[in-house]
């Protein structure tokens, strides 16, 4: 079953985050709080937006959490997502595909261009999104500021 997270799922995901991050080999970047998660998912102004896998037992298996993007070609909004995990015990059981086509769903309904994500070059999950019928974006490649960096250009630097 696929459903909108709740408040209650909140440290579910932040678990499942934590798993992923383990398993993207970035264990110390994860660094986000339960009261951060919350404030995202369900304060006054949401950032974004969460779909949880639940399987048979009533376990909560995997999570996809998504924000809106928007295309100036297409004069429209999309969905970006920014992460899709599914605990590997619950792997091969079709969550992961569900939270795909929940998140497929929504953007035909509401008139969305786009579905984006990125994938770590070495994830084995990348078959699986192109046997979707996904496609990998070879020719743009990601840049992004943090810290320092970040810090320095927001001062003029």
């Amino acid at each position: 079953m696929i459903r909108p997270a709740t408040r209650s799922d909140v440290p579910a995901i932040l678990a499942m985050i934590a798993e992923l991050a383990e398993f993207e080999k970035a264990p110390q970047e994860a660094v986000a709080t339960a009261e951060q998660l919350d404030e995202a998912l369900f304060g006054p102004n949401p950032a974004a937006y969460a779909h949880v896998a639940v399987d048979s037992a009533g376990e909560t298996v995997g999570f996809a959490l998504w924000f809106l993007n928007f295309s100036t070609w297409r004069g429209v909004h999309g969905i970006y997502l920014e992460d899709l995990y599914v605990r590997p015990a619950a792997r091969g059981g079709g969550h992961g595909k569900a939270l795909l086509r929940e998140l497929a769903r929504i953007c035909v309904e509401r008139g969305y261009a786009r579905l984006d994500w990125w994938v770590l070059d070495w994830n084995p999950a990348r078959s699986f999104y192109e046997s979707l019928g996904a496609s990998a974006l070879t020719e743009w490649v990601p840049y992004r500021l943090t810290d320092d960096a970040l810090t320095a250009l927001a001062a003029g630097e």
